[in-house]
């Protein structure tokens, strides 16, 4: 058994928050994964994020503590879900910071590391369904934007409204909540893992580059073209070159048995190169 059934009091490093997507249950639901505290990864979902209390709104890299159940709607190991659905409280009770040049971080995120994407492949393929992981990728070869739908689905949309009408204090700060918008972008990395004969292609699905899309959007003053250049230049050309680039791996659900490789990018970490110190000769 991968973990039990239950965990009491869990104790979770947050690692990972996909963007928000539609919901046909709650108005939108954000993937969280993250580390236990004895190094193995779990997801926990479903999560209405934005409708959570203003003090249990997690940030990455806080630790949280919450009572898990098995999630046993999803075959895969490392889901779960909140024991108490959308009434249990998420308590925030610490952050790993980096003033220590990312060595906590490191200690704890990089205890099981992959360097072959068919090795991570075949596990997922598996007995052990093995659905999320961490690549370190020998090449980052090139950085991908493509246009995507711009607007929701318009029946989430309608969801979403019919939702906000029962909405109440006890699940938010009683403000108004706009529709999250949706990001007119795909964003993708091309990389090389260890066996791999040619670069292969995949999408990254975190929070934090939605976020910066927007941010880039605003200091760009609405020029898109602008904006992507600028979400190009923070994940290709500054990470590639200054920062150790890790790939923070999770499959879909739905793709999981059928697809190829069911695998995105969930999360991208990204410490500080270490600086080689050249002895010398004499």
């Amino acid at each position: 058994m991968y973990l039990p059934n239950e965990i009491p009091n869990a104790r979770v490093l947050i690692t990972v928050k996909t963007y928000p997507l539609p919901s046909n249950k709650y108005e939108e639901l954000v993937c969280t994964a993250g580390i236990l505290s004895n190094g193995k990864w779990i997801r926990i979902y479903p999560i209405p994020f934005r409708s959570l209390p203003y003090q249990e709104q997690y940030k990455k890299y806080n630790w949280i503590e919450l009572d898990l159940i098995r999630n046993s709607s999803d075959f895969r190991p490392e889901s779960y879900r909140p024991k108490n659905g959308t009434d249990q409280r998420i308590e925030v009770v610490g952050r790993v910071g980096t003033s220590d040049n990312w060595r906590e971080r490191k200690n704890l995120i990089l205890k099981e590391v992959f360097v072959s994407m068919t090795e991570l492949i075949d596990l997922a393929k598996s007995d052990q369904k093995k659905s999320l992981g961490t690549l370190k990728p020998l090449e980052i070869v090139d950085f991908v934007i493509e246009e995507d739908e711009r607007e929701w689905k318009p029946e989430w949309i309608d969801q979403f409204k019919q939702l906000r009408l029962f909405e109440t204090a006890d699940i938010g700060r009683n403000t108004a909540r706009e529709v999250i918008r949706k990001v007119p972008y795909k964003y993708s990395y091309r990389f090389l893992s260890k066996g791999d004969n040619q670069p292969r292609q995949l999408m990254i699905e975190d929070w934090e580059i939605g976020a910066l899309y927007w941010n880039c959007l605003q200091i760009c003053e609405g020029d898109e073209y602008l904006a992507n250049q600028l979400v190009r230049q923070k994940y290709f050309d500054e990470f590639v070159s200054q920062k150790d680039i890790y790939l923070f791996l999770g499959t879909t659900k739905r793709f999981h048995n059928v697809s190829p490789n069911p695998f995105v990018i969930i999360g991208v970490f990204y410490p500080p190169k270490t600086k080689v110190t050249q002895l010398p000769l004499f």
